[in-house]
């Protein structure tokens, strides 16, 4: 048993299962225990008004929407707190938005238990990290060069939503979703949605 001051853990993923394995895999293999969970946006932000939590494990796509959308108000309420990504989406395509919110660990679900466990160590004991080649951009992937506003419109542009609703959902104004639609087509040289949705699914944007 660690005998170091305890981390406060909250696992925020919209597969119940998935928070479960966490959770187990952080007991009984790093003994720490306190955990708590929350499956989307809205349940997140509850939950961290409820304890002060040092290290959060979040996805990038909840039921609710993307965290990218959130990730501001939480460094800026909660600027000391660690935060890990652990997502099947591709690490190349939102590296570059992460970084700019100080978020180093970035943990694929299709690694090895292994692999998962020693990230997690690294990650709930502080110790600094060297950017890995997984959080560099790829200058094949059209999706690489998107800035985190424009990643957050593209999830409901994938989604189906039209202008007005991505404007209603993300209270933004509708021109400022043209434009921001704009550039995304232009920096992934798609012509249509049908086109962005084809790109989306051979460089593994889940949406």
């Amino acid at each position: 048993m660690r005998t170091d001051m305890q981390p406060v853990i909250l696992i925020v993923d919209d597969h119940s299962m998935i928070r479960k394995g966490l959770k187990l895999n952080i007991q009984l293999n790093l003994h720490y225990s306190d955990i708590s969970e929350a499956g989307s946006c809205n349940e997140l932000m509850r939950e961290l008004v409820k304890k002060r939590f040092t290290h959060l494990i979040l996805d990038i796509i909840l039921s609710d929407g993307s965290s990218l959308e959130i990730i501001p108000n939480i460094r800026r309420l909660y600027p000391d707190m660690k935060i890990m990504i652990f997502s099947m989406q591709p690490a190349e395509v939102y590296g570059e938005a992460l970084k700019q919110y100080g978020i180093k660990f970035y943990l694929s679900k299709s690694v090895g238990e292994e692999e998962i466990i020693e990230c997690l160590n690294k990650f709930l004991s502080n110790e600094e990290v060297e950017r890995t080649n997984e959080m560099q951009s790829f200058k094949g992937n059209p999706f690489a060069t998107l800035a985190p506003r424009e990643l957050e419109i593209l999830h409901y542009v994938l989604k189906g939503f039209g202008t007005k609703e991505i404007s209603q959902t993300l209270n933004l104004k509708m021109n400022t979703i043209s434009t921001v639609k704009t550039r995304i087509f232009e920096k992934t040289n798609a012509g249509n949605v049908k086109e962005l949705t084809e790109l989306a699914t051979l460089y593994s944007v889940n949406y």
